[in-house]
């Protein structure tokens, strides 16, 4: 058995890290809070732990080669409780001497315009929880640039896929129940996705190969898709029209009196209003990992939905 490696958050994310690393052979431990995840990946150890409380000279991190950041609050809770749960997660790696591998997304960069994103894109956060991102993203690479850690971040654009709950529900099984789709803003701007499991061999790579420390890094995600591109195949996959409704700041407001992470989309609109492009060549050229077409990642998703009900 390969060295150890520890995964904070068993969402899509956390476990799609996980799967890939016990694919290449490592040991992989989950954490999080409970201790529980439905249909936990096989070969994994899954353990009840707190990022804010546990000690962070814990057995538990004595032969941990990498440590991945995959977890995060509820969506409204980003400026209270993210930048809290991720300082302690890099402190644990900073006093056990591991790597440290983060998953972001991309609303540092703000509004492009349209410009696609590339790695070196300048920060210029347009929403409150971009500015979370920024300065998450900052004390990391200073802890790095100070030589208390080796770090590497893994961005992706926003993603979906089987165990995502928030696009399968709200397009997915609303899709196979044949309700109508609701869908984010212009319809047709091109946006970037980025499937979860993709995002998860980009986590693995980045915490086992050299060459990804102290650089950040994008998720190979494909061409992009307007959303009524993507409500097309989806039809062509279940064989009958897929109805969609654009959802913009008026009724995401109204949504948002009575659900609080609906309200948290108001200042996101802007991906959704102009192109929203991630470049992904640095990671395709320097690792040979590409992307999953997406027609497979449609009907792997809707798989996953039918198996759930």
């Amino acid at each position: 058995m390969k060295d150890t490696h520890l995964i904070f958050g068993t969402g899509p994310l956390g476990r799609y890290t996980a799967e890939s690393l016990l694919q290449m052979g490592y040991k992989v431990v989950l954490i999080n809070r409970s201790g529980k995840m439905p249909s936990p990946p096989s070969g994994a150890e899954l353990i009840k732990s707190d990022a804010l409380t546990v000690d962070v000279q814990h057995d538990i991190f004595k032969e941990v080669k990498a440590i991945y950041q995959c977890s995060q609050p509820a969506y409204h809770r980003w400026k209270e409780e993210f930048p809290k749960l991720q300082d302690a997660i890099l402190r644990i790696a900073i006093e056990n001497k591991t790597k440290l591998i983060v998953a972001e997304n991309l609303y540092m960069y703000g509004n492009t315009h349209g410009k696609p994103m590339t790695e070196e894109t300048p920060y210029n956060p347009c929403s409150g929880k971009g500015q979370v991102r920024m300065e998450m993203s900052n004390t990391l690479f200073e802890a790095y640039k100070q030589g208390k850690v080796q770090v590497a971040v893994v961005r992706g654009s926003d993603f979906f896929g089987p165990w995502e709950p928030i696009n399968g529900e709200m397009i997915f099984k609303a899709a196979l129940q044949k309700k109508t789709v609701n869908m984010l803003g212009n319809l047709n701007q091109p946006h970037s996705f980025t499937y979860v499991k993709d995002f998860g061999k980009a986590l693995a790579i980045a915490g086992t190969d050299d060459r990804a420390s102290g650089k950040i890094w994008h998720v190979p995600s494909g061409k992009p898709y307007t959303q009524n591109e993507l409500a097309a195949l989806l039809s062509k996959e279940l064989g009958y029209p897929v109805k969609t409704r654009a959802t913009g700041k008026f009724i995401l407001s109204i949504i948002g009196l009575f659900n609080k992470p609906a309200n948290e989309l108001v200042e996101m609109l802007y991906e959704f209003n102009e192109p929203f492009i991630i470049n992904s060549d640095l990671m395709v050229r320097t690792f040979g990992l590409t992307d999953t077409p997406m027609e497979q990642r449609i009907k792997e998703t809707l798989d996953w939905v039918k198996s759930q009900n």
